[in-house]
């Protein structure tokens, strides 16, 4: 090599060992720096697992069934009993009041007019919302009901005890459409309270026309429905004393001044332990009787429809109970 071309060589490799020697520093320096850091994951790398997606069924509303009729009466084993004569009548019953066992029937479900016990129904829906000294204004259809009616006057303002008395008492018709407007507004409104109550208790035999039950078209039931809705109705304690009572002297309004109730249910007084409960006459029912009496920690309720008879044969039902029962 010419001495020229060599000075030219050595001259390069001069000025190109401290880029090189600088390179080779700085990749051992790096490869050290590299095998000493802790690895860090790259956020965009490795995407988030999300939470696998589950379908829910949709919730389900239990609906709560409405409750049973209480079972008013029982119709287990009755007892073992042949009268003598027959007893008369188109249907009876014989109920323990305290269990609602039946003890005896005749055509018990027998749907048959039952008249003026209507008003067993009108007094227990009207003693739910009528207080004893709560004023009825008798409104004035009331004095236009077909009799039996006690003579309310048309705007007369009267305390609803008193209508009460004469309801289950004299039985006035006058005071069973006094009451029932009193109470739900109108003849109508409380009819259908009437036959609405009537299917909660489970009287199936049961359909009332008026609050009285004067008239006879479409208002019947039977001799096992009657029993089931004393043993309600007895519940309540006024209904209770006001059936138990034989006779009621009240103070009126001038030009009355007084009135005395009589009680049409001959067993009170005559009856041992007889306490209620409610009469009825219409020419299509005929006579018809729901009595009740206690003896000795035994309480009955007799039923007997259209029966010429009725207190002779809810005698006869009465003595078969307490004999069996004592």
């Amino acid at each position: 090599m010419p001495p020229r071309r060599r000075k030219r060589y050595r001259y390069r490799i001069r000025r190109l060992t401290p880029v090189g020697v600088a390179i080779v520093v700085a990749g051992l320096a790096g490869a050290w720096f590299g095998s000493h850091q802790t690895a860090t994951p790259i956020a965009s790398a490795a995407p988030k697992a999300r939470a696998p997606f589950v379908h829910a069924p949709p919730a389900v509303r239990m609906h709560a069934k409405p409750a049973a009729p209480e079972r008013l009466l029982v119709d287990g084993t009755r007892l073992a009993h042949r009268f003598e004569p027959k007893v008369g009548g188109a249907a009876a019953i014989l109920v323990d009041a305290k269990t609602g066992r039946v003890l005896w029937g005749l055509h018990a479900h027998r749907r048959l007019h039952v008249a003026s016990t209507t008003k067993i129904m009108t007094a227990l829906l009207a003693l739910r919302k009528l207080r004893p000294h709560d004023i009825v204004t008798v409104d004035r259809t009331v004095p236009r009901v077909p009799l039996v009616r006690e003579g309310l006057r048309a705007g007369e303002h009267v305390e609803a005890w008193k209508l009460f008395y004469s309801l289950l008492l004299y039985s006035g018709n006058d005071d069973a459409l006094a009451l029932a407007i009193a109470t739900a507004g109108d003849k109508w409104t409380f009819v259908r309270s009437m036959n609405a109550e009537a299917r909660k208790l489970g009287l199936h035999d049961t359909h009332f026309a008026s609050p009285s039950g004067v008239v006879d078209a479409d208002n019947y039931s039977s001799a096992w429905d009657l029993a089931a809705l004393t043993r309600v109705a007895m519940r309540n304690p006024r209904f209770r004393q006001i059936v138990h009572t034989r006779v009621k002297h009240v103070k009126w309004s001038a030009p009355t001044y007084a009135k005395i109730y009589v009680n049409n249910n001959r067993l009170l007084g005559t009856y041992r332990g007889a306490s209620g409960v409610k009469t009825g006459y219409t020419h299509k029912a005929g006579p018809c009787l729901v009595a009740s009496a206690t003896r000795g920690g035994v309480s009955l309720v007799a039923v007997v429809l259209d029966s010429s008879n009725m207190y002779g044969e809810a005698t006869r039902l009465l003595d078969l109970g307490f004999a069996s029962l004592r």
